[in-house]
């Protein structure tokens, strides 16, 4: 059995499409909206409505953790846009499910996925064609191995679109269980794990994850969420825990074979 995941798709529908080339399965852990691209400002959402250099400005900002200037910026922007008569909530809205439909249909067939911290759920089920298989809190079998989903991220100062509570995240992982693969959008909360070596900041990991992986054993925990983490993989216990890479940067799928 060959399963490809991928993670942190962030537009790279083209890579998408080419995932599933030799796999029987395709795993996909989320962050599919790709609203600014670090390493190019002029992708995604943000630059397309507002420009390049107000791209590079918030990128500046945030990667300095001077989130209450990068907020006032965002602020001062979506204030102007406001005001020619369109709410942002549309805008948004509008360009996610312009990307999604590109997306979604890239997807290989079979495709298990489970939601990032940036994507929107609710439009997930308008656009999950036949053989996209949607997972949350949930488990599936695939070639005769269990895999448990949970998607979205924890709260942070960046208030990404599919952020949720301690308690709620923590519910997820207890309803998916023991599981031989485990997989979530971040990380456990293990240091090396949620290190970003270029943002040069600790991204949120999940410490209810790390206790259900020190307690259930998983044979893997897979995961993205850390674009340039400061260790791949790490392992705890029985588990070896996996960053499955930047599918948005690299287009490579991470290989899992049994």
């Amino acid at each position: 059995m060959r399963v490809h995941v991928v993670s942190d798709v962030h537009g790279n529908s083209r890579g998408l499409a080419a995932a599933g080339d030799g796999a029987d399965a395709v795993v996909c852990l989320g962050d599919l909206v790709l609203f600014l691209d670090y390493a190019d400002h002029s992708r995604g959402i943000f630059p397309d409505l507002f420009g390049v250099e107000n791209a590079h400005a918030l990128v500046e900002l945030r990667t300095a953790r001077r989130f209450e200037e990068a907020r006032d910026l965002g602020s001062r922007l979506w204030g102007e846009l406001d005001r020619t008569g369109r709410s942002r909530e549309s805008v948004i809205e509008g360009a996610v499910r312009k990307q999604y439909a590109e997306l979604f249909a890239a997807f290989p067939t079979p495709t298990y996925a489970t939601y990032g911290n940036v994507d929107m759920p609710r439009l997930w089920p308008e656009y999950a064609k036949e053989g996209v298989t949607v997972l949350d809190g949930q488990r599936v079998d695939i070639g005769g191995r269990v895999f448990g989903f949970v998607g979205g991220g924890l709260a942070t100062p960046m208030a990404t679109p599919y952020e949720i509570g301690d308690e709620e995240y923590a519910a997820k992982i207890e309803a998916v269980g023991e599981v031989d693969v485990l997989c979530t959008h971040i990380p456990p909360e293990v240091p090396e794990l949620c290190y970003d070596t270029v943002a040069r900041r600790f991204e949120r990991g999940s410490s209810a994850l790390l206790e259900a992986i020190r307690r259930t054993r998983p044979r893997y925990s897979l995961f993205g969420h850390v674009h340039q983490p400061l260790a791949r993989r790490v392992r705890i216990g029985a588990t070896e825990c996996i960053n499955v890479g930047h599918f948005n940067a690299t287009g490579v799928p991470y290989v899992l074979e049994w």
